[in-house]
């Protein structure tokens, strides 16, 4: 198959979207871009199905000159979205949608994937197409798994998202994060039931919950540089069983975000500090669990992020849009935790957010992506 040209990118693009699958799960999705992939020409790739982690693809183009190694990921998996878009392609595969664009994200570095095919690259280019990039942390699993050692370990890495609130087409990026961090709050509170007319022989778990859900929301106000960016979200609060019994154990679940790793940890312990001290206060226990997993801030590297939007402020037919950090997640952050590199922002231009069930990306943006990054790229390997 020669270069992919913008109808074939497109039908992938659809393709893709009919079969949306789950972190972990995505046999259908690994098995179609595979095809893809086995179809180019070969004279200079080498793929790689880690038998560690089965749905995940590694690609890797060798240079004909190399001095450096320049990894590319795309994300793969999807979301369990009931799809509402009414689009002739929708997904087949009930409750689960690519409602946050991964779709797109496979075909423009298919795209890349089959440029360089056929045109050899100076440097050696690596292609990561990533599953369990919503849930089960899958850059984390990947690095720890050992994925990126010997030839197959990146000096830089690149990676995209795509955003609807862009113009279809467009690149966005900033010095410094795009995503925040997010951390996952668990925490139980065990004290002891009783009658309600009799408190003094209970541990009433629903006041102590009141208590410390006050003074968690004073930690952003009160222990956090009003100059930075932090979140706490508490989204879920369960205890009791009617009204007349005293609750002997509630339940707290929510969401940090923060814009730094060294901000998150700060969070996390000024948390800690919080129940440790409601402990003491209500002689309860409390149980506080922090699960971050792979999902740090995207901090871009400072020198790398220059080049790019360096490159991308001058490069012909490129609209480029200097972006604020959001405080959505991405798994990305983990790898330029491990790796220089940078994430930036692929414009989709669509009134549906991001996780949207409407979410109908502008399939106008691909081809702009692909001769985006395509030029970077080249750009990066004699810059």
């Amino acid at each position: 198959m020669a270069e992919l040209n913008e109808e074939q990118l497109i039908k992938i693009r659809r393709d893709l979207h009919e079969i949306p699958e789950l972190a972990l799960e995505e046999k259908e999705t690994h098995n179609y871009l595979l095809e893809i992939i086995e179809s180019f020409k070969q004279d200079f790739l080498e793929i790689r199905v880690p038998r560690e982690l089965p749905t995940a693809i590694m690609v890797l183009v060798e240079g004909n000159n190399p001095q450096k190694t320049l990894a590319y990921r795309a994300d793969i998996d999807a979301l369990p979205v009931e799809e509402k878009t009414g689009l002739p392609f929708s997904s087949k595969h009930p409750g689960v949608m690519h409602a946050c664009g991964h779709d797109i994200h496979m075909t423009v570095a298919l795209g890349l994937l089959s440029y360089f095919s056929e045109n050899q690259p100076k440097d050696n280019l690596l292609f990561f197409f990533q599953p369990a990039e919503e849930s089960q942390s899958g850059g984390k699993r990947a690095y720890e798994l050992g994925l990126f050692k010997g030839k197959w370990c990146p000096d830089e890495f690149y990676g995209l998202h795509d955003n609807p609130e862009l113009p279809a087409g467009s690149i966005g990026c900033r010095m410094g994060t795009l995503f925040a961090g997010t951390t996952e709050v668990n925490i139980d509170l065990i004290g002891k039931g009783g009658h309600a007319a009799f408190p003094q022989d209970a541990n009433d778990t629903v006041v102590a919950t009141a208590s410390l859900i006050m003074q968690i929301q004073t930690i952003i106000s009160r222990s956090i540089d009003p100059i930075q960016s932090g979140v706490i979200t508490l989204g879920k609060v369960e205890a009791g069983t009617i009204r007349n019994v005293i609750a002997g154990r509630s339940r707290i679940e929510g969401t940090i975000r923060g814009l730094t790793q060294e901000m998150i940890l700060k969070i996390d312990q000024r948390l800690k500090d919080v129940c440790e001290g409601i402990e003491k206060s209500f002689n309860l226990k409390v149980n506080l669990e922090l699960n971050q997993g792979g999902y740090w801030p995207v901090e871009n590297n400072p020198e790398l992020t220059k080049r790019f939007i360096t490159y991308m402020k001058n490069a012909k037919d490129v609209n480029f849009i200097e972006t604020k950090p959001a405080m959505t997640g991405e798994d990305f952050g983990f790898l330029l935790a491990k790796f220089p590199g940078v994430m930036f922002w692929l414009g989709v231009g669509d009134d549906s957010q991001l996780h949207s069930a409407t979410l109908t990306p502008d399939e106008s943006s691909i081809q702009s992506g692909i001769d985006a990054i395509k030029g970077f790229l080249i750009y990066r390997m004699e810059a």
